[in-house]
């Protein structure tokens, strides 16, 4: 058999470029796959938010496949790539003539769609869902929405993939913490990847201030390129301590040498978008504590195994208790890590994943 495999793919600085190169590598080793090939005998369509997947999407709907969703939350893409009568059509088609007007005010309001939760209450995934052989989602959440959109759809719960990262020598973590001015003894948080508002930065930094105020020798690393000006403006004050080191995009082996020398990781989401963070999946295979939020997206992960804190009016106090109680407890902190990559390794194991992501092919091929 061979399968199209659509993807953006490195150097694309995206999330989903690099897993997609992950997995185009070992899908390969089960069998021919053709990139971008209009005439293979099944194809897998890469699906997410950024414009990158503008082109991909329309050759999913043209040509039927797998499609897998990195983001069950297609709207803030429409917004994106459609005007604003071809967006309130497309509304319309998803949630019915009646909320036209709905469609109309989220249209108008659209500069806030990156923090606004209504956004997120709307996927707008039932066209692609409803045309597609097959629909691979990586959590519950993001099934949920795809069958309330298209409830005959066949939708398939595949974990997010890890791959183990080379090795990180002790001596190389040390020196970088040295370059930042960071001793051996101080716990780092590591705020890593793409810095877009859902990711609550605001209040992990006053979260960060807090624990600071408690007396626990503590360092904050964010490292990621902000997508969103407003964003960017709101936090660049807050940036501006010395506990704190800000650091751009990083390339893959700049990224795992900044996650070694982490002693835990803060990746929340809020509002979430049915996604399973890959950043998420990729510090707990190395044995990092993750604290994330709660929700159905991180229900398939051991209760033991990371830390979460609930969305709501108690998010900052509850992510206060998680720091301080990882950086006064470094025996607790190592075996959440432990338990973590031990799961991590096992559930979400590039081979098994590709496994099943090659059956699924052959199951939807002509």
């Amino acid at each position: 058999m061979t399968a199209g495999f659509h993807s953006p793919l490195p150097p694309a600085r995206t999330g989903v470029a690099d897993y997609a190169a992950l997995l185009l590598e070992a899908l390969r080793r089960r069998g021919e796959v053709k990139v971008d090939s209009p005439g293979a005998g099944v194809s897998l369509y890469h699906i997410g938010n950024n414009q990158l997947h503008r082109e991909i999407y329309g050759r999913a709907l043209a040509r039927p496949g797998v499609v897998v969703l990195h983001d069950a939350v297609l709207h803030h893409f429409f917004l994106g790539c459609l005007e604003r009568a071809d967006y309130l059509e497309e509304f319309v088609f998803n949630y019915g003539e009646w909320n036209r007007g709905l469609a109309a005010v989220l249209w108008e309001d659209r500069a806030h769609s990156g923090q606004d939760s209504r956004y997120f209450d709307y996927p707008m995934l039932r066209r692609i869902a409803e045309v597609s052989r097959a629909v691979v989602v990586h959590n519950p959440a993001a099934a949920r929405m795809v069958l309330r959109h298209a409830p005959h759809a066949v939708v398939h719960e595949v974990p997010h993939l890890f791959a183990p990262p080379p090795d990180v020598p002790a001596e190389e973590v040390l020196r970088l913490r040295q370059s930042m001015g960071i001793t051996p003894q101080t716990f780092v948080f590591a705020v890593l990847g793409y810095l877009r508002e859902s990711k609550r930065l605001p209040v992990v930094l006053r979260a960060f201030d807090a624990v600071r105020r408690q007396g626990v020798d503590s360092a904050l690393l964010v490292a990621g390129e902000f997508v969103s000006s407003d964003l960017t403006r709101a936090v660049e004050p807050l940036l501006a301590r010395e506990d704190i080191r800000h650091i751009g995009h990083s390339a893959d082996h700049d990224f795992w040498q900044l996650a070694a020398a982490s002693d835990a990781c803060v990746n929340l989401r809020h509002p979430g978008a049915g996604e399973t963070s890959g950043i998420t999946v990729r510090l707990m295979g190395m044995g990092k504590p993750v604290i994330v939020s709660e929700g159905e997206e991180v229900s398939r992960f051991p209760a033991d195994a990371c830390l979460r804190v609930a969305r709501g009016a108690g998010e900052k106090d509850e992510l206060v208790q998680h720091m301080v109680l990882l950086a006064r407890a470094p025996e607790l902190a190592h075996g959440i890590g432990r338990r973590a990559a031990a799961h991590i390794r096992e559930r979400h194991n590039i081979e098994a994943v590709a496994d099943t992501y090659w059956e699924i092919l052959c199951a939807c091929r002509d």
